[in-house]
């Protein structure tokens, strides 16, 4: 029995070593005892159950499921693999309680991973993961009820979530004007939950959506993962070019995260698009309202923050600080240096879908294609360049960089005074120039994340090397 522990988004491990039957059982159960804990009401019953493509996502959940019915939850389990946002949107729709996401979403392939959300279909705070650790049993002796009988005893109904997040996502965004533009777009739903949504939103009318990487494959084929940045989107945005496609979008293996390329088959990354989304919001949709970001993602929010009189509040990295701190603030927008990005509206999760379609009409509505945007925004909040190196490592040298950094004071960084520090989550070295440089113990795999965003394109390569060898790397 493994030591179970959720990181920054769930408990991910590879499957067949730690990833095992009993393990997802164990981990229901500490969910099922934390859910009782709460205490059930007339309003939140029941749990939704989602899976996404990967090795045998489908038999988890199902597993899953057995524990919360021998438990007298019942269970909403999705008729197939399943976008995250439209499991997480199933949750007050149907009234839940939670979710259970049985899904790795950007790991490699021989990884799995599971998941919770709370009632408002967002993820759950620390104090909330830290308490279902602690109901999880050291053992494998957990209650299970066999799926047969908690179907037939209406314990566990599957059912198609699609519906509800579709009518909800027409009040968010109207999605006409992109269907009648004429746009080619090449999507790539990198083998992953999203395939086939975007042309189920958009096709039809005039604008042409080319998919590739639409079919279950587990091994995620001319990619490493399906994490929507480089190497693993260059084959999607060499087709841009290939097939004369106007932009490119993106969505990761469960569909929560956004990529988007640009007309010229150039990668837009996660940083400036979280930029263009909230200016699409601020300028084109005229919306008001605070901003949630994580400390690892760009600095150009603040900017636009001032520029448009909205408060902008920084978190940690994960969407367990975001997703509670846009409840508190009823954020316009929330969003991570990943990829991932909420919307007012809707529930407190991550919409790769959601973000895509936002990406497009700022296209639309301005008749611009996606470099001309950038040129917008940078006309507002000056240029910013970012990039980041991941470095395996083993727990030994987790622990020795942690040290390391831990008495770290560099005063300049590529020639760059340091203007303060910042060990909130990770250590964070704030820039001269405005931009900073985060060194990061990853919370969902073995890796050291080194990160900078500056004004200087020239300076990318060197902070990330300076960074790396502050860390001892």
């Amino acid at each position: 029995m493994s030591d179970i522990k959720f990181g920054t988004d769930g408990w991910r491990a590879r499957i067949a070593e730690d990833y095992t039957f009993a393990n997802v059982r164990r981990c229901t159960e500490g969910y099922a005892r934390y859910m009782e804990s709460l205490g059930n009401s007339n309003l939140y019953t029941g749990c939704v159950i989602g899976y996404d493509k990967r090795f045998q996502s489908e038999d988890f959940a199902a597993a899953a499921a057995e524990v919360l019915a021998a438990h007298g939850i019942k269970v909403w389990l999705t008729n197939g693999a399943t976008p995250t946002p439209v499991i997480a949107y199933a949750v007050p729709a149907h009234k839940a309680l939670g979710a259970i996401n049985i899904t790795a979403s950007h790991n490699p392939p021989y990884d799995n991973g599971f998941k919770v959300r709370g009632d408002t279909g967002g993820a759950i705070d620390p104090d909330g993961l830290k308490a279902i650790e602690s109901f999880i049993p050291d053992d494998a002796n957990v209650k299970t009820l066999s799926f047969d009988k908690a179907v037939s005893s209406g314990l566990i109904e599957t059912f198609d979530p699609a519906p509800e997040y579709l009518a909800n996502l027409k009040k968010l965004i109207d999605v006409e004007p992109i269907r009648k533009a004429g746009l080619k777009i090449v999507y790539d739903p990198m083998w992953g939950n999203g395939a086939g949504w975007l042309t189920r939103i958009l096709g039809g009318d005039r604008t042409q959506i080319v998919e590739l990487h639409n079919t279950r494959n587990p091994v995620f084929p001319e990619m490493l993962r399906p994490e929507p940045i480089p190497p693993n989107v260059n084959v999607g945005l060499a087709r841009i070019v290939e097939t004369g496609a106007n932009c490119g979008c993106i969505t990761d293996g469960d569909a929560d995260r956004c990529g988007f390329g640009d007309e010229n088959g150039k990668f837009v990354d996660q940083l400036r698009a979280f930029a263009l989304i909230a200016l699409y919001l601020l300028e084109v949709r005229g919306q008001r309202g605070p901003i949630v970001k994580t400390l690892s993602t760009t600095s150009m929010l603040d900017k636009l923050g001032k520029l448009y009189d909205v408060p902008v509040y920084e978190t940690g990295v994960g969407f367990k600080y975001i997703a509670p701190k846009m409840v508190e603030v009823d954020a316009m927008i929330g969003g991570e240096e990943s990829g991932g990005y909420a919307f007012r509206g809707n529930v407190p999760e991550r919409d790769g879908i959601l973000a895509n379609l936002c990406l497009l009409d700022f296209m639309v509505k301005t008749g611009k294609t996606p470099s001309q945007l950038i040129e917008m925004l940078f006309s507002k909040v000056g240029a910013h360049y970012y990039d980041r190196i991941d470095t395996r490592c083993t727990p030994a040298e987790r622990d020795r960089v942690r040290a390391t950094l831990v008495s770290s004071q560099p005063t300049t960084v590529a020639g760059l005074a340091v203007t303060y520090k910042n060990s909130t989550d990770g250590f964070k070295f704030g820039l001269e120039d405005g931009g900073w440089l985060l060194i990061r113990l990853s919370g969902t795999e073995p890796i050291v994340r080194v990160y900078t965003e500056t004004t200087h394109g020239d300076l990318v390569e060197p902070i990330l090397q300076a960074g790396l060898r502050i860390a001892g790397l």
